[in-house]
């Protein structure tokens, strides 16, 4: 049985995932002019996301997928930082929030390393 720590990013990334397809224009939105492809990479972070989360449910594919998740989490970067440059574009988030969420994901990245330690995963 995963650990509890294992069991909230799992939740935390099935439900950004699904939030992928559900908010797509906002997610397009969010990211930087210079990539192009914005719905397919959307559309395939979010897949990725929801496999990462169902791959920390198996014991066996656990380190893997935290991995795979903290490998997206830096791919997507980009978009974050983005949202903190541009706030006038988000207006229904403060842009606080947006600069705070960037050294975030750093702590969110350690959190899943940790996590998904063989030492930690079922704790």
């Amino acid at each position: 049985m995963p650990g509890i720590s294992v069991l909230a990013i799992a939740l935390f990334f099935l439900l950004g995932g699904i939030a992928h397809f559900v908010f797509m224009e906002a997610f397009i939105r969010a990211m930087p002019s210079y990539l192009g492809f914005h719905q397919a990479l959307v559309v395939i972070s979010g897949v990725f996301e929801i496999l990462g989360a169902i791959g920390l449910l198996v014991a066996r594919t656990r380190r893997l997928a935290g991995l795979g998740l903290i490998a997206l989490a830096i791919a997507v970067f980009p978009a974050n930082v983005n949202m903190a440059l541009h706030p006038e574009q988000f207006s229904q988030i403060p842009p606080a929030l947006l600069l705070v969420r960037l050294p975030l994901q750093f702590l969110l990245i350690w959190f899943i390393w940790w996590a998904t330690a063989p030492k930690n995963a079922t704790a």
